[in-house]
């Protein structure tokens, strides 16, 4: 029997299923073919007989084959699971494109666009998605724009027609009957079997104009929080980020037109956050969709960690020194992650925290917002013209903001790799930014000088311990000039592809 699965083995799934083992939420789902429904590995409904059971890698390859997503594990809620993210660039670019919208609606992109956009040809982009998904682009975009307004008709009490603005359609026929021919029954219908169950919509907390709703965000295990709020906490901006206890972060956001902010509780006991989310006008509606994906990505939900720390502990080097549960804390842009790492040249941590909360006090525009008084972080516009007088700083890195705000305000959509050409911007603070500021699982900042200084530490600790194991006695310690870091980094960098990022945080969060 043909189980469409490309990475786990068939005996892996059965065991985790019947265990209902979190670790393997969204990577593969359980079809029963006696029902025709498909469920999460967590689903809390009685296990059904092996005989009765198909596995499928992704929960569009289960309702190609047929199968409606379960009514009670929600399959549309699960963490997103990539097998090969991290090793094919090109199918997580055009991933990326399509799950920001860029094939919905009327003015959306046809296939050949896409290709086009990608550098690559149309057959050879149907071929990828027909090899990792089994489908072609236009239905993954669709099945996408699906999967999202069921959790919103799930999880919230929105207007059906509202749902369907914020899953990207634009006319409300074409939405229902999209529904009811991939999931078998109509909105209306779906939002029905909810029952008396309460939604998470927080009505009494919004502006006349605004929205406020809640939705729960779930992630595998392990997610080390303790880590990541004291990542955030060290780095906090004033007003424009805060955490009201000591399990929950938040912070104000601008996507396209869209303002507004934030809050994500951990509860860990369900391997999930819930997050409100406050929108300063409803009409910002039809940005849910990024926003959600966004906040997702800032708190690297999605990243598979026995993955991870299993290659990671391949590494010699560090092996024995591996946290559990490290995660990748991103910022909201690629151009606010510049901004820190720009302020953050040749000072430390706390200093550079200061000058942010400084420029982001003067520059960042008020958002008053459910009986809130937050700040936005700057626009790249305001900065390029900002004097930036309150930062006490050498003016060549003053003019080292203004020159990178005026290029990302003149070329939003440029490579980073393209802020090099800037006077002042170095391959350090292009690195930070890909790994802060779009996630990019496979930098491993070598020129860090924390970084440097915990390698060349662990290195010497290495060889320092094959001697003594060899002669019995204790040789003195190595120097840093007579170890040569470009080999050592360039062997590190090749072991630890593609998650160089994670081993970034790893090196940072020793002691």
């Amino acid at each position: 029997m043909d189980h469409h699965l490309d990475t786990l083995t068939v005996e892996s799934c059965r065991k985790a299923r019947l265990s209902k083992d979190p670790r393997f939420d969204g990577q593969f789902f359980v079809g029963v073919i006696t029902t025709g429904i498909f469920c999460r590995p967590i689903c809390p409904a009685v296990s059904p007989q092996e005989k009765n059971v198909r596995y499928f890698d992704s929960a569009i390859r289960a309702v190609n084959a047929g199968l409606r997503p379960c009514l009670r594990c929600r399959p549309d809620s699960a963490p997103d699971s990539s097998a090969w993210k991290g090793t094919q660039t090109t199918i997580e670019r055009a991933l990326r494109l399509i799950d920001a919208g860029v094939m919905q609606g009327d003015e959306g992109l046809n296939i050949e666009a896409l290709s086009e956009r990608l550098g690559i040809g149309s057959r050879y982009l149907r071929q990828l998605f027909n090899k990792h998904l089994g489908t072609s682009p236009k239905k993954y975009a669709q099945f996408r724009q699906l999967m999202f307004a069921k959790q919103l008709l799930h999880q919230t009490d929105l207007p059906v027609i509202q749902v369907g603005l914020a899953a990207g359609y634009t006319s409300m026929r074409r939405f229902n009957e999209v529904f009811k021919e991939t999931l078998q029954l109509t909105p209306t219908e779906l939002r029905k079997t909810r029952g008396n169950k309460q939604p998470l919509v927080v009505k009494e907390a919004c502006s006349d104009r605004g929205l406020c709703l809640s939705l729960q965000l779930s992630y595998r295990p392990p997610l080390n929080w303790s880590h990541l709020s004291e990542f955030y906490q060290l780095r906090m901006v004033e007003e424009m980020e805060w955490q009201s206890d000591s399990l929950s972060y938040g912070r104000t956001f601008e996507i396209g037109t869209a303002r507004g902010f934030f809050e994500a509780v951990h509860d860990p006991l369900k391997n999930r956050f819930m997050v409100t989310i406050h929108l300063s006008d409803a009409q910002d509606l039809v940005s849910l969709k990024d926003i959600v994906m966004q906040i997702r990505r800032l708190l690297d939900l999605d990243a598979d960690m026995d993955k991870i720390q299993s290659s990671l502990a391949s590494i010699s080097l560090i092996s024995n020194q591996i946290k559990e549960g490290l995660r990748l804390p991103g910022t909201w842009s690629a151009f606010e992650a510049g901004c820190r790492a720009i302020l953050g040249q040749q000072v430390s941590v706390i200093q550079a925290t200061k000058l942010l909360n400084r420029m982001v006090e003067v520059n960042g525009e008020v958002l008053c917002l459910s009986g809130r008084t937050l700040r936005m972080f700057p626009t790249p516009d305001k900065l390029a013209k900002a004097n930036l007088d309150e930062l006490k700083m050498p003016g060549a890195r003053k003019a080292a903001i203004n020159a990178f705000s005026l290029y990302v305000a003149t070329n939003p959509d440029a490579d980073l790799d393209q802020w090099l050409t800037i006077k002042g911007i170095g391959p350090w603070t292009v690195a930070y930014a890909k790994m802060r500021g779009l996630s990019d699982p496979n930098i491993l900042l070598c020129t860090d000088l924390v970084v440097k200084k915990k390698l060349l530490k662990m290195y010497e600790l290495e060889k320092l311990s094959g001697k003594t194991k060899k002669s019995g006695c204790h040789p003195e310690p190595m120097s840093a000039e007579a170890v040569d870091y470009g080999a050592l980094t360039e062997s590190l960098r090749q072991q630890a592809t593609p998650w160089g990022s994670y081993l970034t945080f790893q090196l940072w969060s020793l002691t």
